[in-house]
This record gives C-alpha cells, sequence and structure tokens, in this order.
C-alpha cells in the first residue's frame, strides 16, 4: 500500500489524523491469508473421516451388520451429491468456480463414498461376480463424468487412476520400474499407451476449449507415465540391438512436448522434458563409457557429469528468462 498519498491527503486536510493512523497501522501488520492452511485441513478431515469410517466399521462388523454399512455409506454418498447439485454453477466448457472450498471437498466426500460403496458391495455381495474389469469400469466412468460436470481436477485425478486400475495397471513410477525391470515385459505397452493417451487427451482438450484447464493434469500424468515407460524399454532390452529404439522414442516425444511446452510457457513442463532427455543422453554416453572399461573413461564419466551438469543449470536459467521475457 502506497502511505504516501495518504499522508499527503493528511496534510491538505482531506483525511483526519486518526484515519491516517489506521491506514499506517494496517500497512504495517498486514492480514495473513489462511486460505492454504484451511484448505489443507479441509481435505485432512475428509481424508481422516473417511479411514475413521473404515476403522469403525472394520471393528464393528459383527454387530453393525454389512446391510446397515452400506445403508449409512449411501446416505453419506447421497448427502453430499445432493447438497453438490443444489450449490454447483452451472455446466461450463471453461473453467467454471467452485461456490466454496467447503463444496470440493464435499463432492470428494461424495466420490470417496461412492467408491468405498461400490467396492464394499463387490466384496460382499459379488454384484459383479469375477468380473473386476466392469467393477473398476463403472467407478472409472463415474468419476470423469463428474470430474467434467461439476469441474474437480482433484476427481479428474481420481478417475486417471481409475483407468489405470482398468488397464491392469497402478500409476506408481516405482512400480513402473520395478515390474518393467523384471520378466513381466508386457506391462510396458499398456503403461505407454496409457501415457500417450492421457497426453492426446490433454491436447484434445485444449484443441476443442473444452475444460482446456485440465490439460495440465492430464500432460503431467502422461508425460511422466510416457517417459518412464520408454525408460523401462530401454533397460529391458538393455542387451539388444533394439534398444535404442526406445531411446529414440524419448527424443521424439521429448521434442514434441518441448515445443509445445515453448508455446504454453510452461517451466515446469519444460523443467521435466529436460531432466529426462537428460537422463536419456546421459544413458548413452555411460553406457559407451562402460564399455570402454579403463580409467581414462572414468575420469571422462566425471567430467561428464559436472560439465553437464554445469550446462544444464544455465540452460534451465536462459529458459527460464526466455519464458518471462516472451
Amino acid at each position: 500500500m502506497n502511505t504516501d498519498l495518504y499522508k499527503k491527503l493528511h496534510n491538505e486536510g482531506l483525511i483526519s489524523d486518526e484515519t491516517l493512523e489506521k491506514i499506517i497501522a494496517k500497512n504495517t501488520t498486514p492480514l495473513f491469508s489462511l486460505h492454504w492452511e484451511l484448505k489443507t485441513l479441509l481435505y485432512l478431515g475428509v481424508t481422516l473421516l473417511s479411514t475413521g469410517l473404515g476403522v469403525l466399521i472394520y471393528k464393528n462388523i459383527d454387530t453393525i451388520g454389512h446391510q446397515f454399512i452400506l445403508l449409512f455409506i449411501a446416505a453419506i454418498c447421497a448427502g453430499c451429491f445432493i447438497y453438490c447439485i443444489k450449490n454447483r454453477n452451472p455446466f461450463s466448457r471453461e473453467k467454471s468456480d467452485s461456490p466454496s472450498s467447503f463444496y470440493d471437498y464435499i463432492l470428494l466426500l461424495g466420490c470417496l463414498s461412492l467408491l468405498s460403496f461400490l467396492g464394499y458391495l463387490q466384496f460382499q455381495y459379488h454384484v459383479f461376480g469375477d468380473n473386476y474389469g466392469l467393477a473398476t469400469l463403472i467407478p472409472m466412468l463415474i468419476l470423469f463424468y463428474v470430474a467434467y460436470e461439476f469441474d474437480h481436477i482433484g476427481i479428474l485425478c481420481m478417475g486417471i487412476t481409475n483407468l489405470a486400475i482398468w488397464l491392469g495397471l497402478t500409476v506408481n513410477p516405482y512400480t513402473i520400474l520395478s515390474n518393467g525391470l523384471g520378466s513381466n515385459n508386457s506391462l510396458i505397452i499398456p503403461y505407454l499407451f496409457l501415457g500417450l493417451f492421457l497426453l492426446a487427451a490433454g491436447y484434445v482438450s485444449e484443441r476443442y476449449n473444452f475444460k482446456k484447464h485440465f490439460k495440465f493434469t492430464y500432460q503431467n500424468f502422461g508425460l511422466n507415465i510416457s517417459f518412464l515407460a520408454l525408460f523401462t524399454g530401454y533397460f529391458t532390452t538393455y542387451d539388444n540391438a533394439l534398444s535404442f529404439l526406445w531411446l529414440i522414442g524419448v527424443f521424439v516425444l521429448a521434442f514434441i512436448l518441448y515445443t509445445d511446452a515453448l508455446k504454453n510457457k510452461s517451466f515446469y513442463f519444460l523443467l521435466l522434458i529436460i531432466l529426462y532427455a537428460y537422463t536419456a543422453i546421459s544413458t548413452l554416453i555411460v553406457r559407451v563409457l562402460f564399455n570402454m572399461n579403463s580409467e581414462a573413461a572414468f575420469v571422462m564419466g566425471l567430467l561428464y557429469f559436472i560439465g553437464s551438469a554445469i550446462c544444464l543449470i544455465i540452460a534451465l536459467i536462459q529458459l527460464n528468462k526466455k519464458i518471462k521475457e516472451s
């Protein structure tokens, strides 16, 4: 706040001494925003409530009864969705602001309750039989519909996770690497397909201006999954001459996403892309030096990592300046 203006007004007799003192006091002790603290508490509240209900049900399953548990979960789910439907904003292809933070977490609680209800129904009564694909497909479709209908990025992330589960996967980098480096190489192609599909979904969202703010979420999942799948394919075929095709895929995908990140001035995605590309280049260099198997190769490797790290930092600084200036 510019207090000089108010002092000038005070000297001209336009504001009183008391008013000037209040303005100066407000400027020296500004209000502290509790926005993120309250959102964190709300998120923890929803998580603890869901966990607490699960523990309560588990410990009292013999006395409560399965039907009562299902009815109780269904009542919570229905109550949350009724509240959200009554207080929602009209549907829009553009970003729709939430009525309140409380609204967001009520919607999140409703979706978590719905997943609990469907999971409990399948576990206890096997309503879907042994068709686990259908048991995961229905929650996935519901989550994607709710995410778009109510414009909720958190629920979109849940939908993407359920999409991965439906494909028989888990969106987890550790699992990708541990499974891919093991004997089950059949996971690599589904992971790569999932990653490219999510990248395409982000592109379509922006291209046709339909919830284009969802692109960041789609691209964030898709970029990491795609690159990790490509690297996993490379390392699992390390002794094969065709292993370099996986790294070519890394460079092609990096170039496409790099162009898109520059276009959208996203330093976050530029950082990820450059780090993945740097890892690919370093992998090739280390492979060559390892095959040399000499002390000179070891020294060259140390010099490479020191020099490349410095160049990488300089490049990132220059890219950040370029984005800000453009």
